[in-house]
């Protein structure tokens, strides 16, 4: 039964996503269940394009993820996919109506992974719109539904979220990128040399993206609200972590929330919403 086969399908992005991010599939988990397995798609599609440029050294890369967005364009056109990952996307993108230009934009930034170490402030802000940006507004079809209203209202806040994270990602993650794949994402930043006064700008930037990211998630529909909420209450209580480190411990350790701090933060937020607090 073709049923069988979507079901599946999704089982797998579910499977994937919990599988490569615990603080993602919490959020997921306080949506309304409806949007639970288009989220899924989304992140299965999008974890997959990442893990091509991250961590498949020993392929050929540029020939892999040239294949991957093949295969997802054919998978969206023809509405099926023998790979489930892509078969659950284009199930997804056909449905909700995400358009092809933030696929394009995503898959582009995957691609600037392959020959960017360094990154000059056009090119940084292109890598940050393609590979966060675009991705909180494919969420965003999936939540607004068709509402194009709805959704053009939002679009900047979305972004201004999806910029955050990877901001904060980039700081959390800044050794790792340095030493095992040699980048630095920050423009003008020398990562031997990485000073109190380049952490606080990039800092100062960040507070501008969360300040406008909150007001826009204070205005998703109610079904997304809580879910949205959490990823940002977590990715907040992540940058305050970082922002109280040194630039010598940003530059040594991977800076995380422990999961027990996860689990702490998605009970208080299903409470706040409950208590209509927020």
């Amino acid at each position: 039964m073709k049923e069988l086969f979507d079901a599946t399908s999704f089982e797998c992005s579910k499977l994937i996503t919990k599988a490569y991010s615990t603080s993602f599939s919490l959020g997921i988990q306080t949506l309304d269940k409806k949007l639970h397995e288009p989220i899924y798609a989304i992140y299965g599609f999008v974890r997959y394009a990442d893990e091509i440029v991250d961590t498949f050294h020993d392929y050929d890369k540029a020939t892999l993820l040239n294949r991957f967005r093949e295969d997802a364009y054919k998978a969206i056109e023809e509405g099926i996919s023998m790979n489930p990952i892509l078969h659950s996307f284009q199930a997804v993108v056909n449905q909700y109506d995400i358009d092809r230009e933030l696929i394009d934009a995503f898959l582009y930034s995957m691609e600037m992974d392959l020959d960017h170490n360094k990154y000059d402030e056009r090119h940084y802000h292109k890598y940050i719109y393609g590979s966060a940006e675009v991705v909180g507004l494919m969420c965003l079809k999936v939540f607004c539904n068709k509402d194009q209203a709805q959704y053009d209202k939002l679009k900047e806040a979305a972004c201004a979220l999806g910029s955050a994270f990877q901001k904060v990602n980039f700081l959390r993650d800044m050794k790792s990128d340095f030493e095992e794949r040699g980048r630095v994402y920050f423009p003008g930043v020398d990562f031997t040399r990485f000073t109190k006064e380049d952490k606080s700008q990039i800092e100062k930037d960040i507070e501008q993206d969360f300040e406008k990211a909150y007001h826009g998630i204070l205005n998703l529909p109610s079904e997304a609200r809580s879910g949205v909420y959490l990823a940002y209450i977590y990715y907040v209580k992540l940058f305050d972590k970082i922002r109280k480190c040194s630039t010598k411990e940003v530059k040594n350790q991977r800076i995380r929330v422990p999961d027990f701090r996860k689990a702490l933060l998605l009970v208080s937020t299903y409470l706040r919403f409950k208590l209509k607090v927020i």
